[in-house]
Formats: structure tokens, sequence, C-alpha cells
């Protein structure tokens, strides 16, 4: 009989330390997400802050091109907006800004003597910088996400992550067909 206790205690005790395991692992795994996350806002209230400037520069250039000014100062100010919100809720609003700031940048080309300006240089420079950055960030974050997502979804954490409020992350993903298309500029003489 003694023998029969000795076993439950060490199945008991064995369990103990896979829930723990399990419990910690979710834990790492909240935390790099949360983490990765906060590196991709990093970046992304950098490039918030690099537009105004930007924008400012090409419009002494191309002062006629009013409508792409408008939209890239729109998307910016509804990327600020949804600042506060989940992956899920900011990538929209974070795809737009990407297309406008794409019609932005084709403007700029169509002027040569913007390009010779060297703040415009530095500034494009800078956000060019920034956007590879962002990108960085989202493949890392949505890695994390993936891997967190996995780690909920698989036996046995599956038992333990949803009593323990566990919950999964969305990833940081274009969620609008039309944001993955090029952008179509008109010039206006």
């Amino acid at each position: 009989m003694q023998t029969w206790l000795i076993v439950l205690a060490v199945i008991l005790v064995l369990a103990g330390a896979g829930l723990a395991l399990l419990y910690n692992g979710f834990v790492r795994g909240r935390q790099r997400v949360t983490e990765a996350w906060s590196d991709i806002d990093v970046e992304l209230k950098r490039r918030h802050d690099l537009i105004p400037n930007l924008v400012e520069t090409v419009k002494g250039y191309a002062a006629h091109e009013r409508r792409v000014f408008e939209q890239v100062t729109k998307a910016r100010a509804d990327a600020i907006a949804a600042g506060a919100g989940t992956p899920e809720q900011r990538g929209p609003a974070e795809g737009a800004l990407t297309g406008a700031l794409r019609s932005l940048f084709a403007v700029a080309e169509a002027y040569p003597q913007l390009q010779a300006v060297q703040e415009f240089k530095n500034l494009s420079e800078n956000l060019t910088a920034t956007e590879d950055k962002i990108q960085y960030a989202r493949r890392f974050y949505n890695g994390q996400v993936r891997d967190y997502n996995t780690s909920l979804q698989t036996f046995p954490g599956n038992l333990i992550a949803g009593p323990f409020g566990f919950r999964s992350f969305g990833f940081f993903e274009l969620t609008e067909p039309a944001e993955r298309e090029v952008p179509q500029v008109q010039f206006t003489a």
C-alpha cells in the first residue's frame, strides 16, 4: 500500500511540474508577443513623426498635387487614431498610410529638382529605413504570434490555456485587397 502512495505522489508531482512548465511557457510566449508588438509600435511612431516633414518638403516643389498631400495627411491621422487598437485594428490604417506614402514618393519622383534637395534625401532615407524596420518588426511579431498561438492550440497546452485565461493574438496584416495594389498617381498639368 505504501508504494502505491509513493507512485501516486510522484505522478502528482510530475503533473504539477508539467503544468507549471506549460503555464510559464505561455507567460514567456505572451511576453515575447507583447515585446514584438512594442517594437512595431516604436517604428510606427517614428514613421508618423517623419511624415509631416516629408510632406512639407514635397509641398514646396509640387504644390498642385494637393490630393496626394490630403491623402497622406488623412491616412496619417487615421493611423495615429488607430494607435491604441489591436494589431487587427491598426493593420488596415497602417496599410492605407503605406499606400498614401507610395503615392507621395511617386509625386516626388516626378520632380528632379526635389530629388537634389538634401532635406528631402535625408527624410526619404530615414523613412525608407523606418519602413524596412517596420517590415522586419511585423515579420518578427507575426512569427511570435504564430508560435504562441500554436502552443495554445496544441495538446496539452489547449487543455491548460483556456482555464488560465491565455488568449490568442491576432496577426498584424493587411486586410483589404486594395491595400496590396500599386497606387495609381495622375499628374495634373
